[in-house]
């Protein structure tokens, strides 16, 4: 009698799963910006799972769900906030589990969702390249009208996805070469070096910036190379898979870049000087910072610190030590972030020159927004302009929200925010010292700001609906 049940059980189990895996596949299809969300919260609860067991401890003790939940997140997230002592508090296997972590989460939302799309539907047919396209132009994934010229075309979306993972493996190996014979002249033993020089290559190239290390970077202070070298893997995970993409495809020739690669290098570029000479200016004169160091020394780290509050998370000088005036500049160059598609947070740096070159003009009183011969059409003006609302708000509500938990000083809070937010990982010292509901507050904050708000509102919108009747037209008084 009891073989009749289980057999008829064992009869149904292969429809059953059949069923199941038709769900996911249709998923993929139907919802893309809903499958990316899904695969980053399954990831996050995967890890939390895996970060909360004994193994993954220095001390052999299961870790805290607060502090388990938020090292998944910023990891998963490449954030680099954390509630912990990374060096200290895991184990090997948890330093082999961050590793591993930045790397997937590196892949980005939709690209990461378009891979196991990929392996689903067995084919990289028309929906799965929209859901892959979708990372290089979010529109996509927003139901907008496209015009394929801004970055990568439909057609080339396999080859997207081969830049990225060939892009990743050779470009952190081609870190990981420089970086080697650094840490050996550093003092590091050539056993240690073999393991820190990946790790630091795929904390730089991933924007993450977490150390393997206890003193963190303080030993690599004076060395220009190691610090350069980290510097160009922050930047060629910030400026976007796309852009390598078109470098790849097209290398020096600019007049063959698209738009979004060429407004994309020139932002980064403008942001990187720009910040440097601003930190220059304002910290010269600081003793906790770099009124101690000589000219030369004062001058590389303010283009140091300016790469890495685009998203890198690295610091020689310690963030809270700042004068107010300069965390506010560095929470402004944080919120901007890297390219889209890319390792980097932010709103993008596409999205602040969208929203510069409309301003610009509409001060000179043109009809339209024009940048290297192509116009740029209306709705992505808009799709810049939701970017940064979202922002903003999940911003301000979460600046709100953690002050009023912890009553710490808001710019401190402010800046924290808005390094969790644009995934950065740069910190005041304040997000170790959070209370487990703040602790919450801040993982949520990282985890839409790496979703992207523009992933994050199409996922939670029902459906597309087009409207076939357009209503009168009345203008109201603007500013």
């Amino acid at each position: 009698m009891a073989a009749g049940p289980a057999g008829s059980f064992a009869r149904r189990l292969p429809v059953l799963v059949d069923r199941a895996w038709d769900r996911v596949r249709n998923l993929t299809t139907s919802s893309p910006a809903r499958f990316a969300v899904l695969i980053f919260v399954v990831l996050i609860l995967l890890f939390t799972a895996l970060f909360s067991l004994p193994a993954a401890a220095a001390d052999g003790r299961a870790t805290p769900l607060a502090d388990a939940l938020f090292t998944a997140v910023s990891t998963i997230c490449v954030t680099g906030l954390s509630t912990v002592d990374m060096y200290s508090h895991w184990s090997p296997f948890g330093h082999l589990l961050t590793y591993i972590g930045v790397n997937v989460g590196a892949l980005g939302v939709l690209t990461l969702a378009s891979i196991l799309g990929l392996v689903i539907s067995k084919r990289l047919g028309l929906r799965a390249k929209l859901i892959a396209a979708g990372d290089s132009n979010p529109m996509r994934a927003h139901g907008g009208p496209v015009n394929e010229g801004q970055t990568v075309r439909l057609g080339e979306v396999g080859s997207l996805l081969r830049t990225v993972a060939i892009a990743t493996l050779v470009i952190e190996a081609g870190l990981t070469v420089l970086l080697y014979p650094a840490l050996i002249w550093s003092g590091v033993d050539a056993l240690t070096a073999l393991w820190e020089a990946p790790y630091y290559a795929a904390m730089a190239f991933t924007n993450t910036g977490f150390v393997p290390n206890a003193n963190g970077l303080a030993p690599f202070a004076d060395d220009y190379f190691f610090l350069t070298v980290l510097m160009a893997g922050v930047f060629l995970g910030s400026i976007g898979f796309p852009v390598i993409f078109t470098l790849w495809k097209h290398q020096w020739h600019f007049r063959y870049w698209s738009l979004h690669a060429k407004l994309t290098i020139i932002t980064t570029v403008v942001l990187f000087f720009a910040g440097a000479l601003v930190f220059l200016g304002l910290e010269h004169s600081n003793p906790r910072t770099f009124g101690s160091m000589d000219a030369v020394d004062t001058t590389f780290q303010s283009f140091f610190v300016s790469a890495m509050t685009r998203s890198g998370g690295f610091a020689v000088v310690d963030m809270g030590e700042f004068y107010g005036s300069s965390l506010v500049v560095g929470s402004m160059l944080m919120f901007v972030g890297g390219g889209s598609a890319s390792t980097a947070g932010g709103i993008k740096v596409t999205t602040l020159a969208v929203l510069a070159l409309a301003v610009w003009s509409e001060a000179k009183g043109r009809q339209s927004v024009e940048a290297f011969g192509r116009r740029i059409p209306s709705d992505v003006q808009r799709v810049a302009l939701s970017v940064v609302a979202w922002g903003a708000t999940i911003v301000a509500v979460s600046t709100i929200t953690i002050t009023q938990i912890s009553q710490a000083p808001v710019e401190k809070v402010l800046f924290d925010v808005i390094s969790g937010f644009a995934t950065v990982g740069l910190s005041t010292g304040l997000t170790a010292e959070l209370s487990d509901p703040a602790v919450y507050v801040m993982a949520l904050t990282m985890f839409m700001g790496r979703v992207g708000t523009v992933t994050l509102a199409a996922a939670v919108a029902a459906t597309s609906r087009s409207q076939l009747y357009s209503l009168p037209v009345e203008r109201p008084i603007v500013g």
